[in-house]
């Protein structure tokens, strides 16, 4: 039917029409999310998954990543996350599982390395707290060359391991039973 109404009426309805419910907006919350993805390809599936970051300061006011990391990602050049980078960050400090697939240099290394640093929080006297396994010994060499430069200052040691013999020169006969 027909729904007769003044001037004034009809303006007190598109008002009570245009108040904002939570459910409104979330959706246009994930609208934004979805813009922004879609703006920079990033795909992603899965449930209940962490916004992406638009620059590495949200790091430090969203997750609170340590001052020098950033202030070592600025000195190497970096001035905004690559897609990877703004999607697989904020998934791994959520302690999420994550399988990645991005073009060769894209960022990926800087991208879990981010993260691995977080997860450690500081520096310890406890042996190796983290392994890195590379296929190959390029790669190894790459990962190791940029977690040293992102770690600089931050008490972090970082080391490569190439071969067994050598390892036990470095760390000690007993240090595969050690670590």
């Amino acid at each position: 039917g027909i729904k007769w109404m003044s001037s004034l009426e009809a303006k007190f309805e598109n008002a009570k029409d245009k108040k904002p419910t939570a459910e409104k907006l979330e959706r246009l919350r994930r609208e934004k999310i979805n813009r922004f993805r879609n703006k920079h390809k990033i795909s992603v599936q899965g449930t209940d998954l962490p916004d992406p970051i638009a620059t590495f300061d949200q790091l430090q006011e969203e997750y609170k990543v340590h001052p020098k990391i950033l202030e070592n990602i600025q000195a190497a050049g970096f001035r905004l996350p690559t897609p990877i980078q703004m999607q697989a960050i904020p998934v791994m400090l959520h302690g999420r599982e994550l399988l990645a697939s991005a073009p060769t240099g894209s960022g990926k290394t800087l991208a879990f390395c981010i993260p691995l640093l977080m997860h450690l929080k500081q520096p310890r006297n406890k042996g190796f707290r983290a392994l890195i396994i590379s296929p190959t010994r390029e790669l190894a060499s790459q990962t190791h060359r940029e977690l040293v430069k992102l770690a600089e200052g931050t008490g972090f040691r970082i080391h490569m391991i190439h071969k067994a013999a050598e390892a036990a020169k470095k760390f000690g006969p007993k240090s595969s039973k050690k670590f």
